[in-house]
């Protein structure tokens, strides 16, 4: 892939960006050790992806905090234990304090120089706000689920994409799609016709973590293991 033909890259956040399985983590392994759950923390993840999934799939409506706060309800539901209003809320308050990556207010700063920058994340503004005080990006464009009233893998993120971009004299042919999930971002990218790169943030380790398993057909054209590496093959291409 000739890396220098594309004019803009658009950015999956949580997951790609900042660290949300380490965000999610900091809630939910206190709550299951408090509850005498017996349980490590990729197969909590695991338990927590499926209800996350489920929930922004059948309510698209609420904004993501609310997402949050149901699906460690559900979680909980079929874990055998309780969870309480309190610690709910927690979670689907705690989006800002999701640590970034440490490469990747650096990567974007060096892309940003190169492309034009869009976020399309399944998050609320107040929420990408806050992250993006640790990224620091200079996006031309940020759509959220808020945004577009529904959660990715849905269509609603992509029909904003296109229309974004055609505000921005952006073909969609020069547009690169840049994610950590095949559940979330590289199936729809397949069924979108987007050319897309997999930053494998989970590359040393086994299991799917926070991101449900891909039951629908995916691809991409490029996988590396960090917007670290990313951003180096980018500035070697140029």
């Amino acid at each position: 892939m000739d890396l220098t033909k594309f004019q803009a890259l658009s950015f999956d956040c949580y997951g790609t960006l900042i660290d949300w399985e380490t965000g999610i983590s900091a809630v939910l392994t206190p709550w299951a050790r408090e509850s005498g759950l017996e349980i490590t923390e990729e197969e909590l993840l695991r338990a927590y992806a499926d209800q996350e999934a489920a929930v922004a799939a059948s309510t698209p409506a609420p904004l993501y905090p609310e997402v949050l706060a149901e699906s460690f309800r559900r979680t909980g539901e079929a874990l055998g234990r309780p969870v309480s209003d309190e610690q709910a809320r927690r979670l689907g308050d705690s989006v800002p304090d999701w640590p970034a990556f440490p490469d990747s207010a650096e990567a974007l700063a060096r892309l940003a120089s190169r492309y034009r920058l869009i976020i399309v994340s399944n998050v609320h503004r107040a929420g990408f706000a806050g992250s993006n005080r640790q990224l620091r990006g200079d996006f031309a464009a940020i759509i959220t689920a808020e945004d577009v009233g529904g959660y990715k893998p849905a269509e609603n993120h992509f029909r904003a994409l296109d229309a974004k971009l055609a505000e921005l004299g952006v073909e969609r042919s020069r547009l690169l799609h840049v994610a950590q999930s095949l559940f979330h971002d590289h199936v729809p990218a397949k069924r979108e016709g987007l050319r897309s790169v997999w930053i494998n943030r989970r590359k040393n380790r086994p299991g799917w973590g926070a991101t449900p398993q891909p039951s629908e057909e995916f691809g991409y054209d490029l996988e590396f293991a960090s917007m670290g590496e990313f951003a180096d093959a980018v500035d070697k291409a140029f």
